[in-house]
């Protein structure tokens, strides 16, 4: 799989890098605007580039079926473990499509991998295609080019006789072009052994106005949403879309 090694030889240490409790301030973000706008009608979620599943484990509750479609088996390995109640699909978010619809869709940072414009369409148009009429959609990208901003962070998690430390570089080459890149050192302890990996993500960055107009060109009636998160300098940008139900 071509990407990041984080998501493919290095998918088993995922919980340590980024652990469910990280999620849940966010997650119950994302509840309230599921059920502020789709109403007492939400029983089935579907999430797109699921990842590890952390979303998942807090969101689940709110609903009666949860399928979880990721692009790394690894990373939907990690999600089974912690997650073995929700339907898991190994899919791309561009491309995959369940002949399906559900009550609601949601679309985390996975949506950051989209690093054009049109890559960021045809991730809408998975969305909206697997919404119902009158479902919702809920997508929340790190950073719009607005909110953007480089910066470090670092962090991590021990478990189980591992433990893994990260240094994370978020910054941006080229300001006048559609993407900015996150570099990743991860510190690996397993037993009395550790290692050093390097790691790079490249990111989309798209504007409010552009993200508004390729929402809409999918079908979705949007609205945004600022939000301040406690551990976040930055106002969070998240996009709440709703199918039609007419289309």
């Amino acid at each position: 799989m071509d990407g990041p090694i984080l998501y493919d030889e290095l998918a088993s240490w995922w919980p340590l890098l980024s652990a469910p409790s990280d999620y849940e301030e966010a997650a119950s973000l994302y509840a309230r605007l599921f059920s502020e706008h789709s109403g007492p009608r939400r029983r089935s979620l579907l999430e797109l580039g699921s990842g590890g599943g952390n979303n998942a484990s807090h969101l689940k509750a709110h609903f009666e079926a949860v399928t979880l479609v990721d692009r790394s088996p690894g990373m939907l390995h990690v999600s089974r473990g912690l997650n073995p109640d929700c339907e898991h699909v190994l899919g791309d978010m561009y491309s995959v499509r369940l002949d399906r619809t559900f009550d609601c869709v949601f679309l985390h940072d996975a949506v950051c991998y989209a690093t054009s414009a049109d890559l960021l369409r045809a991730a809408l148009g998975t969305l909206f295609v697997h919404c119902r009429p009158g479902g919702v959609a809920v997508i929340a990208p790190d950073y719009v080019r607005e909110t953007f901003h480089e910066g470090t962070d670092l962090g991590g998690h021990d478990s189980g006789g591992r433990a893994l430390r990260y240094l994370e570089w978020t910054w941006d080459p080229d300001p006048a072009d559609s993407t900015y890149v996150v570099d990743f050192a991860y510190l690996l302890r397993e037993g009395e052994t550790t290692s050093v990996r390097r790691d790079r993500h490249l990111l989309g960055l798209f504007p409010q106005a552009q993200w508004m107009e390729l929402l809409a060109d999918a079908g979705f009636q949007t609205r945004m949403v600022l939000h301040r998160f406690a551990d976040v300098e930055h106002a969070a940008v998240v996009f709440v879309g709703v199918r039609p139900e007419a289309d």
